[in-house]
């Protein structure tokens, strides 16, 4: 193939989609900016922005606010416990917006641990009922990090028991349990539940409409890669997404990941529900939500 520059290329390429030459992988960029108040209203894939990592100088509320400004249709967050959810329930209530999922249990006490099962199912049910609380059908539930004197196996056996005992507290409330698998080179070092194939057996074993996966793209980019080949393998456990890009947990445009793609493969294979934006702005939260906006286009 004779050399072309970079130049050439993009110039050629630019004349190529506009004859209709380029197909399946061209991003076609919009015409003129969106306002702000409708960056958030994008065609294919709805967003929920995770209100613990954007805007993080704002006092939480208020964070809430911004997202609604920018025309996004949800917002998410970490654990529940703290929160004012009283006045979460009646700001999100006022602006039209919804609560896509929150934390309900986090790493540390695990329910990978026996001696934790009660207490996990008891939070279990005090989360279902902040759920209705937040007009939210989806929490966030974490396998726990490795605990002493545990193998592996033994450990993802217990994680099976506890969301096999708490299936039916879920489906008795209509609010799902989605389990979330970390990476371990990165972010979450120590703890018990990485990648796909795991978080996919434990959810086949529960066997409950309830119990899905809350799946990270960018701790599976790290774990295991081949974004859009796992999450066709694993689709029927897919409960959630979220995403940010790798390296730097920022938004879609940031990194290595082709997020217009992976995001197009999500919608052709019927996911319709929210994508998590848990990521940390590079920039300003005004041009994060343009990013993703961008990787909305294909």
């Amino acid at each position: 193939m004779p050399y072309m520059n970079r130049r050439s290329f993009i110039e050629s390429s630019a004349v190529l989609a506009g004859s209709g030459g380029i197909a399946t992988g061209a991003i076609a960029l919009p015409e003129k900016e969106q306002p702000e108040n409708s960056i958030g209203k994008t065609p294919h894939t709805r967003f929920a922005v995770n209100v613990e990592m954007w805007w993080t100088q704002l006092p939480f509320l208020e964070r809430i606010r911004q997202a609604a400004a920018l025309g996004f249709p949800a917002v998410e967050f970490w654990p529940y416990q703290g929160k004012d959810l009283a006045a979460i329930a009646q700001l999100t209530s006022d602006l039209k917006i919804e609560i896509a999922q929150f934390t309900a249990w986090g790493f540390t006490p695990g329910m990978n641990h026996p001696e934790n099962e009660s207490r996990f199912l008891a939070t279990i049910e005090e989360a279902c009922q902040v759920a209705h609380q937040l007009r939210c059908d989806k929490m966030t539930v974490v396998a726990g990090n490795v605990q002493k004197g545990m193998t592996q196996q033994q450990m993802l056996s217990q994680v099976v028991k506890a969301l096999r005992r708490a299936a039916p507290i879920a489906e008795k409330n209509k609010v799902m349990l989605i389990l979330e698998p970390m990476n371990g080179r990165v972010d979450h070092p120590g703890h018990c539940l990485y990648g796909s194939p795991d978080a996919v057996h434990i959810c086949q074993q529960v066997d409950s409409p309830y119990v899905k996966i809350n799946w990270d793209l960018y701790h599976m980019q790290i774990e295991e890669g081949d974004l859009c080949g796992r999450l066709r393998d694993g689709f029927k456990q897919v409960g959630y997404l979220q995403l940010a890009d790798h390296p730097g947990r920022n938004e879609p445009g940031t990194g290595e990941i082709h997020y217009n793609r992976v995001l197009r493969a999500a919608s052709e294979l019927g996911y319709c529900g929210y994508v998590g934006l848990e990521c940390r702005p590079q920039g300003t939260e005004v041009a994060a939500a343009r990013a993703v906006a961008a990787a909305d286009v294909w």
